[in-house]
């Protein structure tokens, strides 16, 4: 018999509004959106009191309160053989053990584990426990260690500490995991002013126009590479990959005690990643269209068109959506050309945009100049004018390409303390670089680098290319060939920003469920899509560990295909 797990979310309700009260942020309650993205079903508790009649088998303490009575009904719960996960919290709990936070900044981890692979993780913030007591409780296990402020720092502790509780246990992160994504993903703080440049002139940031990336949270000097002609560029996928390591430990656990829980794929059967091209329409001339759509039409792929104010003539619009292109939205708030940032000009712009082009609703935008300004304010805008994902967040500069902002994956991205810390209807989808093979820009030595870090976590490749420099340059109209030709070998599917979007949104719907024979059955509305459902292999029989299993987040796994 195979017992199908159940997870379970602790967002104090009251311990958030405390903290929001006080201006802190709880992104904390990023974990349900993790665990969504990663297919993976759950229960939310709003008080650590809950926990006392929750059947689940395990608890990730996401936000809560550092008081006795959360320390006391959590520790019951794990006394009866409930497994708890908290990232860089519970230290009311650990004095009880006998053990002592300490408090640090920046840092990197070495977790060596197989989700995680041999690179050293950047977080941004950290709070590993220390013994203050002889007859503290000796952790179970230690997995990894920390270091403080550069990958070669002074150590700090042990990345995770697993801790025996009664019949249960305790899982500690060091890291605090979630405040690291979301501020690796969405900025270090709201954009107020300009960012701090490359000291090598590569990365002109303070360039007087607020940007999504003058908030960047990866370090010029310690989280770049360069490739073999010198271009500088951010290779780790820092975000994903905790991800990956959060998911796989906790997976990991539950196969211990000879349980599984079902795992929706990313992507529907026969695609392991995706390839993505979108267009800003700059300078709007209608012969840079019809540049851009031969060559899209010869190498045979679909991609987004960001429609900047004016446009193109009304007949272009019906060739782009004639030839399956996404029309999108590239909206102006750049003061040098008249644009302005606000929710009144956002509107305009876009209702210029549904008339010139015919359409009633817009899936996709992405800012002019990656333009951006404090945290929520455009997700705000895209969420009550029908927007449903952006594409903003990318490099403005040729050396801050890559894996800025650490994820390739789409993501619902969460708001400040202000607005209660809750998550945007809106879906977030970074790009990787624009233009290649310009002389301001990379080259494509980074093509394969990053096509190959997508890979690695079976992300969206996401690359940005103007429709003037098609048409007036044979180098990027080469560049586009090669990258579709090297995707097109590493098994990349190429989709449009709009796919993306409604295949994310769908597979959210679905629910997995397994029986106890290890049966797995699948609810939601039926699609054309195979879907694929993983399942963590156990010592119980679920499956073994021969031919059949693949990996998910370092777990072997069986697959089933799925038509619903």
């Amino acid at each position: 018999m195979t017992k199908a797990a159940k997870i379970a979310v602790l967002r104090d309700r009251n311990a958030m509004l405390l903290r929001n009260q006080y201006g802190q942020n709880a992104f904390g309650s990023f974990a349900g959106e993790v665990l969504s993205h990663a297919g993976i079903g759950y229960t939310e508790l709003h008080e650590a009191a809950e926990a006392e009649a929750c059947d689940c088998d395990v608890i990730i303490a996401a936000v809560c309160a550092e008081d006795d009575l959360t320390a006391a009904a959590l520790t019951a719960y794990m006394e009866r053989g409930g497994v708890v996960i908290t990232c860089a919290g519970l230290n009311k709990l650990g004095t009880t053990l006998g053990y002592a936070k300490e408090e640090i900044g920046v840092g990197y981890a070495n977790l060596n584990t197989q989700a995680a692979g041999q690179t050293p993780l950047r977080f941004l913030e950290a709070v590993p426990w220390r013994e203050f007591k002889e007859n503290s409780a000796a952790p179970a296990e230690q997995t990894g260690s920390i270091v403080k402020e550069r990958p070669d720092g002074a150590e700090a502790g042990a990345a995770l500490q697993v801790f025996s509780i009664g019949a249960g246990r305790l899982y500690r992160w060091s890291v605090d995991i979630w405040d690291t994504i979301v501020r690796l993903q969405q900025g270090k703080a709201p954009v107020l002013e300009d960012g701090v440049p490359a000291s090598d002139g590569t990365g002109a940031v303070n360039d007087n126009i607020l940007k999504a990336d003058d908030q960047m949270a990866v370090d010029w000097e310690l989280d770049r590479v360069v490739t073999e002609t010198g271009m500088p560029y951010f290779p780790y996928p820092y975000a994903d990959l905790w991800k990956e390591a959060f998911i796989g430990s906790m997976l990991e656990a539950l196969v211990q005690d000879g349980k599984t829980i079902p795992l929706i794929g990313y992507y529907p059967d026969g695609i392991s990643q995706v390839l993505m091209i979108s267009h800003d329409s700059d300078h709007n001339k209608d012969e840079h269209a019809e540049a851009t759509m031969e060559l899209l039409a010869e190498v045979g792929v679909q991609t987004t068109w960001c429609m900047l104010e004016s446009g193109y003539s009304g007949h272009i619009y019906d060739k782009v959506k004639a030839a399956g292109h996404e029309l999108a939205f590239h909206y102006n708030a750049l003061d040098s050309q008249g644009g302005k940032w606000s929710e009144e000009e956002f509107v305009r712009q876009l209702g210029w945009l549904k008339e010139a082009t015919g359409m009633d609703r817009i899936t996709s935008n992405k800012n002019h100049y990656t333009r951006f300004e404090g945290w929520g304010e455009l997700f705000e805008w895209c969420e009550r004018h029908g927007i449903a994902a952006d594409q903003t967040r990318g490099p403005s500069k040729k050396g801050n390409v890559g894996m800025l902002f650490g994820t390739c994956h789409p993501y619902f991205p969460i708001a400040w303390a202000n607005d209660g810390n809750r998550h945007y209807d809106v879906l977030e989808m970074s790009f990787l670089t624009q233009d290649l093979e310009l002389s301001n820009l990379s080259d494509n030595s980074v093509i394969r680098p990053f096509l190959e870090q997508v890979k690695r976590v079976g992300g969206v490749a996401h690359f940005l290319y103007h429709q003037i420099h098609i048409y007036n340059w044979e180098a990027v109209r080469n560049s586009i060939r090669k990258l579709v030709s090297e995707a097109r070998q590493l098994q990349f599917e190429l989709w449009t920003g709009k796919k993306v979007n409604d295949w994310e949104r769908y597979r959210r719907t679905l629910k997995a469920d397994l029986s106890d024979d290890g049966k797995v059955s699948l609810e939601g509305a039926a699609s054309e899509w195979d879907i694929v459902v993983y399942v963590p292999v156990t010592a119980s029989g679920t499956g073994d560990l021969g031919d059949g299993t693949v990996e998910r987040f370092g777990v072997p796994c069986r697959k089933e295909v799925i038509r619903i």
